[in-house]
This record gives structure tokens, sequence and C-alpha cells, in this order.
């Protein structure tokens, strides 16, 4: 399958400087929604207009990830089918960026990664960035910390990067990063460590991390203002309810202890077995616990 027959274009005459290609595909790897918090806010912040769309029917498995069909007083009246984009914006400090929203393909990666190149070449694209976030073994009490993946050592290590070989399931942006390579423009990812425990809910911070490290490696400016009002009320809720269980407050205290003391090659993706934390509460059953808190809460 060719490039172009992947994606049409709705306005190939937009005018663009060097703009910056931000992505964070819907099913990657996103704890606490932290990736898709970042593009929220991104598109909040500016407008933006549909340069291309792509071909969803090619790409995605409809069954895994249904349209939605609008139903009213019994008559079908639209289906409402999900849709990867590339839209164009110009953010408030003049820089030109494009995001590429949606889901993750469900096939055709070699093609799609080979379309989305094209398409950051006709547009002159200087920089991909993709966003997401992980589980880690951190506390919600310390300020989110970021990782990155990149095409080169030195963009890489702008943000900080886990110093040792990892074999783990490969996202699109990885796909992405491959292509860009082979044409000579460079691209990252940025990680947010997101507490395990809370993990499964939506954690704020993680989004405020993620854009504050697209500024520092993209220049790019978003209003983070509603994020971090959201991310300060969180903080707030897992302190009260560490406060009042004394499991918490252990897994808590031991998180710090190990976030305090490490290095940069301690950036932190899931511990081994015989770490001090490992006869804790699992994730699963912490994050059980923050659920049953915020349901005690009215929210």
């Amino acid at each position: 399958m060719t490039p172009e027959v992947l994606y049409q274009l709705q306005s190939g005459d937009v005018s663009l400087d060097a703009p910056v290609l931000i992505t964070s595909p819907e099913g990657w790897i996103d704890a606490g929604l932290g990736g898709g918090g970042a593009i929220a806010a991104l598109l909040e912040g500016i407008t933006t207009e549909v340069v291309a769309t792509f071909d969803s029917d090619a790409l995605l498995d409809h069954r895994a990830r249904r349209p939605i069909a609008r139903i009213v007083d019994g008559v079908y009246e639209d289906v409402l089918w999900p849709e990867i984009e590339l839209r164009a914006g110009t953010d408030s400090a003049g820089n030109d960026v494009l995001v590429l929203t949606g889901p993750e393909p469900d096939h055709s990666w070699r093609a799609y990664a080979d379309a989305v190149g094209e398409l950051a070449q006709r547009f002159k694209v200087r920089l991909l960035v993709g966003m997401g976030a992980f589980p880690a073994p951190v506390p919600h009490t310390r300020t989110a910390r970021l990782v990155a993946t990149a095409t080169t050592a030195e963009l890489a290590n702008r943000i900080g990067v886990v110093r040792r070989q990892l074999d783990v399931p490969a996202g699109i942006v990885v796909a992405l990063q491959g292509r860009f390579a082979e044409l000579g423009i460079p691209a990252i990812a940025l990680w947010a460590r997101v507490p395990h425990y809370a993990a499964s809910l939506p954690y704020p911070e993680a989004s405020v991390v993620l854009l504050n490290g697209l500024t520092e490696v993209a220049g790019v400016v978003v209003d983070k203002a509603k994020l971090e009002e959201a991310a300060a009320l969180a903080r707030e809720r897992l302190d009260e309810l560490a406060a009042n269980n004394a499991q918490s407050q252990s897994l808590v205290r031991q998180l710090e202890a190990q976030v305090d003391s490490e290095t940069d090659e301690d950036a932190g993706w899931e511990p081994d077995g015989d770490q001090p934390w490992s006869n804790l509460p699992s994730a699963d059953e912490l994050g059980a616990e923050v659920e049953r808190f915020l349901r005690d809460q009215g929210e």
C-alpha cells in the first residue's frame, strides 16, 4: 500500500514555517492520561484546521474500536467513525505546529509511518514529538519526571534517559521515529512517570510535565493553568487517602526514599521483585483503594 493511498489532503496549500509535529495516539501507553491530557490542552489553547485525513477503514479494526451509532427516538441519525487527522495551528508564541490526532493504527504500521513521513516532508517538519506516560514506582508527593527516547543520543539527553537496554512492546511512535530517522528529521518521545497506584485514574501532573518537556525541546508554548489546578487537586485527594491509611503511608514513604536517592540512571521502569516495596499492595489494589476513596468523596 503506497503512502498517498492512506491519506487525503484537505488543506495542502496551508503555509507553515518549520512546524513541530506533535502526537499522542489513543491506545498508546498513556498512564494517567498524561499524553491525552497534554494534547487536549494543546488543542484547546490554539485554533487548528484539518490539513489531512487518514483512511480509517485501512488502518483501524472497527470491531476492536467500534464507531458510535447516534440514535434519536429510535431512528439512526449518524455514525461517528474514529478518525485520524493531521491538524495545523500556531501557538501563542508564534510557533507553527502540526498535531496528529486519533487512535493508534491497528494495521499497516510501516505504510502509515511512510505516509506521515511524506506529510512531514511536504510541510517541512523540523521535529517530531510524541508524548505518553507509564506506571512507575514513584510517589505522588514528588514532582513527576520525564524520560525520553529519541533518534539521537544528544536529543534524548536533553530530557534524560534510562541508561540500560530495554526490550519492551513497541508503539506506533517507535515506527514513526524509525521512519523520521531515515528521512533525517529529528524525533523524540517524552514519557512521564506516573505513580503506579494512580495510573488508572487521570493524573494531570503528567500532562503538565509533558507540556513542560514539549516547551524545552521544541519551544511550543501551551497554557497549563487548568492542568496545574487539576494536578493540585489530585495531589490533595491522594494526600488525604494516604493520611487515612497506614499501608498507603508506608508505601509513599518508601517510594519517596527511593526517588530522593535515585540518579538519572535509575529513572524508573517497573522495579524488580527484590525492591523494598515488593511486599506492599499491588498497583491494582492501591488503584482500587484510590477509586473507593474518590467515591466516598461523592465524585
